[in-house]
């Protein structure tokens, strides 16, 4: 039964590191997410700027 144990512990300390050692290169799909994340907050400036404008411009 010990013996169990300490499978079942060593392969959770490798389920928890596995994540932290993967890949140190970044793949296309998450290449692809920040550029989509970079797009919504160009999108998100470029909106509060246009919004401003118009503030200003029924003032």
């Amino acid at each position: 039964m010990q013996m169990w144990k300490n499978i079942l512990v060593m392969f959770c300390l490798l389920a928890v590191m596995l994540p932290a050692f993967g890949c140190s290169e970044e793949g296309p799909m998450e290449k692809a997410g920040k550029k989509a994340d970079q797009a919504m907050e160009d999108a998100g400036d470029a909106a509060k700027d246009a919004g401003e404008a118009a503030k200003k411009l029924f003032e």
